[in-house]
């Protein structure tokens, strides 16, 4: 049988939200609000073959993702029989998963490493307090950013959405969004993020904002397993420790209900990777990479 794949739909979020539930999964990738994010970017597709929902990407580069579902009690040779040809490729495997098909296909497949698609977990608790000398630089920050500005923190909401926008725009100025296509792409997601904002299951984000100007904002999710995932967070490059206040005042005033936060990749990004590393993830969340010969 030929999976029927078709394009990510609003109308089929909370469907997919249940098997994603059922998969387990902390993997930032597989939230319904980053697939219908990047859809367009990424060309994605998915195809639904119960208990499974199975997604592709055709573009950069074609590549099939981990199929979102139960990982256990599948008949998957049975599944890869029906469904796909040999040499197929997925990206951003979870560990778990590319365990249970290494026991199952031997050498039949190759698995390899994708550390620049890791997801970053940390501490709720820790970004909160920044207790330490570990967090010594972040606290120095955001009470330099408390002791200098006169500013207002409220949780983000759709009349929001022009403020933020607009803060993209001159964000993107500033960065020269259009000479890197990691940050051009992101440009174009995150409209499409926040105009879907009414329709979207989970979302939540918070905001700063000196005098009547928006400053900071941070876009979230409720993922799986208490877990917070931070989507999007953007600060005014001009106003000092606005990175370390939205990043502290987001999680001192809704992260009650989460133990971990999940603060996406890096991509291969130095400068990513070291913003994320300085705030001391408890975990990788591991992806790999699986081709079937």
């Amino acid at each position: 049988m030929t999976l029927n794949f078709r394009p990510i739909s609003l109308s089929e979020q909370a469907a997919y939200r249940e098997r994603l539930q059922q998969s387990a999964t902390r993997l930032s990738d597989y939230s319904f609000i980053n697939l219908w994010g990047w859809a367009e970017e990424h060309g994605l597709e998915w195809a639904w073959s119960d208990p499974l929902v199975w997604i592709r990407q055709t573009r950069p580069i074609p590549s099939f993702w981990a199929p979102v579902g139960p990982t256990d009690g599948i008949d998957w040779k049975n599944e890869f029989n029906h469904h796909l040809p040999v040499g197929t490729r997925f990206t951003r495997v979870s560990g778990h998963l590319a365990h249970v098909w290494g026991k199952i296909f031997g050498n039949r497949i190759t698995v390899g490493d994708a550390r620049e698609h890791w997801d970053y977990l940390y501490d709720t608790k820790e970004l909160v307090s920044l207790s330490g000398r570990r967090f010594h630089k972040k606290k120095n920050l955001l009470n330099q950013f408390k002791k200098k500005y006169e500013y207002r923190y409220r949780q983000f909401g759709p009349e929001m959405i022009a403020h933020a926008l607009g803060m993209q725009k001159d964000w993107c100025t500033w960065r020269d969004c259009e000479s890197s296509q990691a940050l051009a792409s992101e440009n174009r997601v995150i409209p499409r993020v926040l105009e879907s904002w009414d329709a979207l299951s989970g979302i939540t984000g918070g905001a700063l904002f000196t005098d009547k100007e928006m400053v900071a904002y941070t876009i979230a999710e409720d993922l799986l397993d208490q877990t917070l995932l931070i989507h999007f967070e953007k600060g005014n490059h001009e106003t000092k420790g606005v990175y370390q206040a939205i990043n502290q005042m987001f999680l001192e005033h809704h992260a009650d209900d989460f133990k971990w936060v999940n603060r996406e990749q890096d991509l291969g990004d130095p400068g990513l990777r070291k913003a994320k590393l300085s705030y001391h993830p408890i975990e990788f969340i591991e992806k790999f990479t699986v081709t079937f010969e």
